[in-house]
């Protein structure tokens, strides 16, 4: 197996996607092995460009995937630094977020500015108002 690198790929069903890549010569067939692909996609509106990525296998929970050189129609390195970046946090962060919640609830969490429950953010403004000290 060669070196890994980042790489920008076009495939032939029309899907560019970013990964770390390794080129594995099985036996005379080179296979490309990705390594946690993404897809990107820019937009620009009036605060500016923003960048939405996704997996590319979205319910996929495997992080290597196999694809065979007759389905890339080109392939890139990129050494881009802020695309590298992005791809790195990205990855970073998945592993924890929870993909599938039944529920459809989210637990707020410190990130999410979550300080205090509702009665207790009640409590400590009615004591603010009120000039009272806290109990």
């Amino acid at each position: 197996m060669e070196e890994e690198f980042y790489a920008i790929i076009k495939l032939v069903s029309g899907e560019e996607i970013l990964s770390l890549v390794m080129v594995d010569e099985n036996d005379g067939d080179p296979v490309v092995v990705l390594q946690n692909p993404i897809t990107m996609k820019a937009f620009h509106n009036q605060q500016g460009t923003h960048i939405k990525v996704k997996p590319w296998m979205e319910l996929s929970s495997d992080d290597f995937f196999i694809v065979k050189l007759d389905k890339i129609i080109t392939m890139t390195e990129t050494k881009d630094k802020r695309l590298i970046n992005i791809y790195n946090d990205y990855v970073e962060d998945d592993d924890s977020i929870d993909l599938y919640n039944p529920s459809g609830k989210v637990k707020p969490s410190s990130k999410m500015g979550y300080i205090a429950s509702v009665e207790d953010a009640r409590k400590k403004l009615e004591n603010l108002f009120k000039g009272t000290k806290e109990s």
